[in-house]
């Protein structure tokens, strides 16, 4: 019986080869879709899976309040570990991680080589108890307990030192610390919030073990007891801030805990599962940009219509041609087939269809995965197709799919009743036909969702390009690591400010763009206990200049003046500090940069600078404090050389050799700012570059869908249309009666389409705090789109019809 079932299914397929190409195309490109993104999810879920005892493992976070806002940080005070791990005995083990070079590189001396090594982390000695990385070489509780050790991995261990035993060898930093190797750890998954190439020892570090409960600094983990519940540990660290953090807040800020908090301030922890943190989190100071659950679940959805709407396309060209199949149901029922015979018949039809559109797919998505990294920003590979828990996935999509297509159909098939269809009394209900043109309203729905989807996208991200920031990013290079020439600072500037194409040349300890480079900083009028917390950042005397940014009273920096304890305000910190006159007041800020722990320093407004977008988009401008850079014996972390050549590489090279020249040492890093400005959208650039590829996409299965229906329709009408020519009817006349109801479909389905995507799209505008307006214009685009390309398919059919010779048409049967 199965094999006449596969048979006569493989017959049928053959014998319709238009219908079946349609399906084909559909269905694998659906299921192409559907797997690169099943991949793609699949990727996202499992970030943080592979810790062995994850499900225990939280990390402490901070929303910090102030008086008129509040931050949440992914970073704490370094003694909270110590604190927690007394005071709650739910918690078994604490472990803090530094990242003190944040995205930057740590320079590493080796082999008379100057290496940068991107994943230089520090952390406690409790590391590889919570963790549980295995080690190649060492003990847990040991590699990491005595001071200047580290640990490396074992892909770093073969990169450095081949197949030689590192154990007992030293690595020197630039900066003249040496580590000895204390042992070799298996190599952390890519999948992960935090991964790391070397990892250092805690102890002794001045920074780590000095007493800290109001600083950020620490990257905090906990190991729970097993059975206790977070919210439990959670109930419990309000108690443990104010022990410990009241005395700190009464030192640093001048006034009583109770105070403080009545003012607006406070620190309120929580857990984080480290599960969720790629997902569901995004604090101030991650350790590197995380996912995005909504995101994934969106990309989801969409890979789901799409293989929806080549369901559909089956299901409505298998309907259609019902009566081109009717008499062999009414045959096949005189010959005793029960309707479950006949139904097991269809769907071997449509499985069998889903089962080859899946090894095609299969072969478009190892074609097509490179592609799709780029687009995605992934490394997937196709050895996830080996992983024990897609290996049955992917099979049961290809059956599920073909079940899907082919239920209704095979419903409606097997229902046909005998007698009259053998008399030719059959004849397609109004119910199918009213099903069919649904099922293309929806297809045509998603479609314009996508592309109204694509275009804000597109819109937004050339908004968030052309906005006015304040400053001018255009032809700026931004020299990065200059932290490294220390006392040579000035002296390099001054002679880059030199080379023939140089218009100017400014330093700053933050780059634009970079919020989390711009440091907490707290305010208030002399005479006044109200504080302002904001933005705090290093400049000299040139900066502002280089960047082009508009002073509105007083004056930017000067070499001529002593600018060391001077502050300019951004227009923001003017309105919150309440100065109606700023030029020449005093406030007073609790922060002592050049005396850790020394007392609250005064410093004198010189001037007013109009609020510029140091951080990106998706958030407000908040206080701005321009700090001089005298302040800390001129430190520059980056140094920015705006150009008036337009061929920069020449520029580019002649600033190298002058770097060689100081730090021959270290390597030469620059960027160009509006390029890194734009990478700050990575995100939505992701999201607009799979929209724009899915919408396409999904059109092009809808319109193969709807070809088919026109091939259908108009061989149906044969004869109407020899009739129509023989009494005068005109080509176009005759084009425009077989167009005219798909276009109205088409119309239905923008009526549909456009209150959803504006709901959808207004809801991922509110992510940012600068967005364009959604215009009538975009849904008319989408829809004249839809209709455009709809109207060209259908329309080369029926010229094709419309152009018969009428002779034909009424011979035709």
């Amino acid at each position: 019986m199965l094999q006449n079932y596969f048979k006569i299914a493989l017959r049928n397929l053959l014998k319709n080869k238009t219908n079946t190409f349609i399906n084909v195309t559909g269905l694998s490109i659906g299921m192409t879709c559907c797997i690169l993104i099943v991949l793609y999810v699949a990727d996202e879920l499992n970030f943080d899976r592979f810790w062995p005892q994850g499900e225990r493992i939280y990390r402490m976070a901070l929303e910090r309040k102030y008086p008129d806002r509040s931050t949440k940080y992914a970073i704490i005070p370094p003694s909270y570990a110590q604190s927690v791990s007394k005071e709650i005995p739910e918690i078994e083990q604490t472990v803090r991680v530094f990242n003190f070079n944040g995205q930057g590189a740590t320079l590493i001396r080796h082999n008379d080589k100057t290496l940068e090594e991107k994943g230089f982390i520090f952390a406690d000695s409790t590391f590889f108890q919570v963790f549980q990385i295995p080690l190649v070489e060492g003990t847990p509780t040991k590699v990491l307990s005595r001071p200047n050790t580290v640990v490396l991995t074992q892909r770093t261990a073969r990169r450095l030192f081949g197949a030689a035993n590192p154990i007992g060898k030293t690595l020197e930093l630039v900066q003249g610390q040496k580590l000895e190797i204390s042992g070799i750890c298996a190599d952390v998954p890519a999948n992960g919030h935090f991964a790391f190439d070397f990892l250092a020892s805690t102890v002794s570090l001045r920074q780590v073990e000095q007493l800290n409960h109001i600083s950020f600094a620490a990257y905090t983990y906990l190991l729970l007891k097993p059975h206790t519940q977070a919210a439990t540990v959670e109930a419990k660290l309000p108690k443990v801030v104010e022990k410990y953090a009241a005395g700190e807040v009464e030192r640093n800020f001048g006034v009583s805990y109770k105070d403080y908090i009545k003012a607006g301030n406070g620190y309120f922890y929580f857990l984080q599962p480290i599960r969720d943190i790629h997902l569901d989190s995004n604090l101030e100071a991650e350790f590197q940009p995380n996912g995005n659950r909504t995101l994934v679940y969106l990309f989801s959805v969409i890979a789901l219509f799409i293989l929806l709407i080549a369901c559909i396309n089956f299901m409505n060209l298998a309907t259609a041609r019902s009566s081109e199949r009717a008499r062999e149901v009414g045959v096949r029922k005189a010959m005793g087939s029960t309707k479950g015979q006949l139904a097991a018949q269809f769907l071997t039809e449509s499985v069998m269809l889903s089962v080859f559109s899946f090894l095609v797919s299969v072969g478009l998505v190892a074609l097509f995965l490179p592609y799709f990294n780029n687009l995605a920003n992934k490394q997937l590979t196709l050895r996830y197709f080996l992983d024990w828990s897609l290996l049955p996935v992917l099979p049961a999509l290809a059956i599920f799919v073909g079940l899907l297509a082919g239920s209704y159909p095979a419903g409606v098939l097997s229902a046909f009743e005998p007698i009259k269809v053998l008399k030719g009394k059959f004849l397609s209900t109004r119910q199918g036909y009213l099903l069919r043109n649904g099922l293309v309203v929806f297809q045509f729905s998603i479609s314009i969702i996508l592309i109204i989807g694509t275009i804000i996208v597109y819109r937004q991200l050339q908004y968030l390009q052309d906005k006015e920031l304040g400053f001018a990013k255009e032809s700026v290079i931004n020299l990065k690591g200059a932290g490294f020439l220390g006392n040579k600072t000035e002296t390099f500037k001054r002679e880059i400010e030199q080379l023939s194409g140089v218009e100017s040349v400014g330093g700053a300890n933050a780059t634009l763009g970079d919020r989390q480079a711009y440091f907490g900083i707290t305010f208030r009028k002399d005479g006044d206990n109200e504080s302002v917390t904001g933005r705090g950042t290093l400049v000299d005397d040139r900066y502002l200049q280089t960047m082009r940014m508009t002073m509105l009273a007083g004056r930017p920096f000067e070499r001529t003046f002593n600018d060391s304890t001077s502050v300019i305000l951004n227009e923001e910190a003017v309105t919150k500090l309440g100065l109606t006159d700023p030029i020449g007041k005093k406030i007073i800020s609790p922060d002592n940069f050049a005396q850790q722990d020394g007392p609250p320093v005064f410093y004198t407004v010189v001037g007013v600078v109009k609020n510029f977008h140091f951080s990106s988009l998706h958030e407000r401008i908040v206080p701005l404090f321009v700090l001089n850079d005298r302040l800390v014996g001129r430190f520059n972390n980056d140094i920015i050389v705006r150009f008036k050549t337009t061929n920069s590489k020449p520029l580019v090279s002649q600033m190298e050799t002058i770097w060689k020249r100081y730090q021959p040492d270290q390597p030469f890093h620059y960027s160009f700012l509006d390029t890194d400005l734009e990478a700050l959208y990575k995100t939505e650039q992701v999201s607009q570059r799979i929209f724009g590829v899915f919408s396409l996409l999904a059109i092009f299965i809808a319109c193969m869908g709807l070809l088919g229906l026109a091939i259908y329709v108009i061989q149906q009408r044969t004869k109407e249309i020899g009739v129509r020519k023989v009494l005068g009817a005109s080509v176009i006349s005759i084009t425009a009666l077989l167009s005219q109801d798909f276009i109205k479909l088409v119309l239905i389905a923008m009526l549909i389409a456009s209150p959803i995507a504006w709901y959808a799209v207004d809801r991922w505008l509110q992510n940012f705090a600068y967005r364009i307006d959604i215009e009538w214009w975009v849904f008319v685009v989408a829809g004249v789109l839809s209709m455009g390309i709809a109207v060209l398919t259908v329309s080369f059919q029926s010229i094709k019809a419309a152009l018969m010779n009428p002779v034909k048409s009424l011979k035709s049967e």
